[in-house]
């Protein structure tokens, strides 16, 4: 057998299959099968009837029949065209099809309209973006009750010192509240995928905290590059230096500061970590209200990281 088919074919799940769809693999496509999961996840979203919901990745609308059933509209992200025929063919002729309205593509890629409350079993693949591209989404939305990957989750989850604290842990917990809510096994999944799973609820702080997020992202990336490291290390690195120089230098520019003779990027740098101890310090560490502090103090001396 030639081996784009072989490589087709690995793609198709045969138990799933035999029921007239077969689900692929690049889509990231696991059908939650277990109806107390969905009510659990339903039940936990704390759902309203003028509720306007967004699910990501319907697939064949276990889920999205029951949230239809509860709330004002639901708005459905699928980017395979096979499963938005079955999710329309499932609600066609019923009191369910007026309050559906499906959208079809990459929601990544798409311009999301308003919804307030967000429950999806979605792609793991596209976790990380999705997430911050909720939370950065404007107007405010309630909360969202979500399944991720199992490993994902608890590290949205983790604090300061946790084996999995990393970036994405601060950089959510920055624009949310983010709770484990319950672990779900793989066989309640159809296909089973090969990893365990978890559903989070994430509620976004409103208002924000007064912090540019591209300044954040961008200093939190330098620091969690090395997060075993201390500040002092991750700031020192020669291109880290390069680049905070010529933010620096455009930051002056714009506001018509002059740039002393003897400026040594290094040396400011080593002196704003100083003046606030952070720089024995390191990112595994340090909570939010820390990094804050961090970006303040580098902002007030005229260092940008975007």
């Amino acid at each position: 057998m030639p081996k784009i088919k072989a490589e087709k074919k690995s793609r198709i799940h045969k138990d799933v299959a035999k029921q007239g769809i077969s689900f692929n693999k690049d889509f990231g496509q696991h059908i939650l099968k277990n109806p107390m999961v969905i009510t659990s996840m339903l039940d936990k979203a704390g759902l309203r009837p003028t509720d306007v919901a967004l699910e990501i990745g319907p697939g064949t609308g276990n889920l999205t029949v029951k949230l239809l059933e509860q709330v004002k509209k639901v708005i459905a992200c699928e980017i395979d065209t096979r499963l938005v025929a079955e999710l329309q063919k499932r609600v066609q002729g019923t009191h369910l099809q007026p309050k559906l309205q499906i959208m079809v593509g990459d929601v990544l890629k798409t311009e999301l309209p308003f919804f307030n409350i967000c429950v999806a079993n979605i792609p793991y693949q596209i976790s990380s973006p999705l997430v911050f591209k909720l939370l950065l989404h404007r107007p405010f939305f309630r909360c969202a009750v979500l399944m991720f990957q199992q490993e994902f989750a608890q590290r949205l989850v983790a604090k300061p010192g946790d084996k999995l604290y990393c970036r994405l842990s601060v950089n959510t917990q920055l624009l949310a509240r983010v709770d484990m809510l319950m672990k779900v096994g793989k066989n309640n999944f159809r296909p089973p995928p090969k990893v365990e799973s978890a559903v989070v609820r994430i509620e976004p702080r409103n208002p924000p905290p007064p912090i540019p997020y591209t300044e954040w992202d961008g200093m939190t990336r330098i620091a969690f590059t090395r997060k075993n490291k201390t500040l002092g290390s991750a700031f020192r690195q020669t291109s880290v230096l390069a680049a905070l120089e010529k933010n620096y230098k455009l930051h002056c520019s714009l506001h018509n500061k002059q740039i002393p003779e003897d400026f040594n990027i290094k040396t400011k740098i080593e002196e704003i970590l100083s003046k606030i101890e952070a720089d024995q310090k390191r990112a595994r560490t340090m909570d939010t209200d820390d990094f804050i502090s961090l970006l303040l103090a580098f902002n007030s001396e005229g260092i940008h990281f975007s």
